[in-house]
């Protein structure tokens, strides 16, 4: 019994560390991206990101694929469906709102994340989740403040709420509710075939938009193959998405929806510290406090939950 106590702490530890890793990988695609889009459509970039990730997985999940039952796919096909509306809304929505709003609001997944799990999963977070996920909130607040005043942001943020920042809010959504259902997928689905679905299902739907896009104006195909936008495409295709998601996949399912979208929520941190080591942008008061938010989010989360698992347990003794 001790020994398979110690295995799910050990895993579950694993588990969070792995999808920190992702999340430092992640905040590099800042900078990658950036620099590549000058080269290519955001879609049609999206669209050949994912389909060589889709490419480089095939060959270790076509095994898997042939086993999955009809549910399965179903189920790898909405969670792929999900990721796609995230990518696609986010990164569409950069055209029309500014990076900061942009990083502030994508940040707000960690408040949506307990709410879906809630409504999705029936499933209650518990109270340290979600003081935890309001520190790391805030600390989103203070991380995107360019200003002296934390007003101006909730100024900017209030009085200039564009068409950019509602596509933001989506993707928001869209990627809390992909956290979740991917925390029921890959307890069902092999994390092979599963990777592989959101993959391929993200490529495809991101080929299809650029088609549409492309075919109403709104935003034209091109595509100049230079040496920056071949390096930023195997950084993201490989790295940012062939590794990421394998490891995301594989490893959710050890950590709950709640303190999944609080460790995501790093992302713009590791962002904003490549941004200053490769850009040469500096940090002022308030994104040092918001980064001491941030560590303070997670750490509260996983003491407090350390804390109400102690009492239960303790409670189950006593009861016994």
């Amino acid at each position: 019994m001790m020994n398979n106590s110690r295995s799910i702490i050990h895993r579950k530890y694993f588990g969070e560390c792995a999808l920190i890793f992702n999340t430092v990988i992640w905040g590099g695609t800042f900078v990658v991206v950036k620099n590549s889009l000058t080269d290519i459509s955001p879609m049609l970039f999206v669209g050949i990101r994912f389909l060589i990730a889709s490419l480089l997985l095939l060959p270790f999940a076509l095994k898997e694929l042939q086993k999955l039952e009809r549910k399965s796919f179903i189920m790898g096909i909405l969670v792929g469906i999900l990721l796609f509306l995230g990518f696609s809304t986010q990164t569409v929505a950069l055209n029309y709102t500014t990076a900061t709003k942009s990083g502030f609001i994508t940040g707000s997944l960690v408040m949506f994340t307990p709410l879906l799990q809630l409504i999705i999963d029936k499933r209650k977070p518990s109270f340290g989740a979600v003081f935890g996920s309001l520190l790391v909130l805030l600390g989103l607040v203070f991380l995107s403040v360019k200003d002296t005043s934390v007003l101006n942001l909730f100024n900017e943020l209030g009085s200039n709420f564009n068409f950019g920042d509602v596509l933001t809010l989506l993707s928001a959504i869209f990627f809390a509710m992909q956290i979740v259902f991917l925390d029921k997928a890959s307890r069902r689905v092999n994390f092979k075939a599963l990777t592989f679905l959101q993959l391929s299902v993200t490529s495809a739907l991101a080929f299809l938009l650029s088609v549409l896009l492309s075919g109403a104006g709104i935003e034209p195909m091109r595509a100049s193959f230079t040496a920056s936008l071949l390096g930023g495409l195997a950084y993201t295709a490989v790295l940012a998405t062939f590794v990421t998601m394998t490891v995301q996949t594989r490893f959710q399912k050890e950590v709950s929806p709640t303190k999944a979208g609080i460790i995501y929520s790093f992302e713009p941190l590791f962002s904003a510290l490549f941004a200053f080591f490769a850009l040469g942008e500096g940090f002022t008061l308030f994104s040092f406090i918001g980064c001491f938010l941030i560590f303070s989010g997670l750490l509260s989360s996983e003491l407090l939950e350390k804390a109400g698992s102690k009492s239960k347990a303790e409670m189950q003794v006593q009861d016994l």
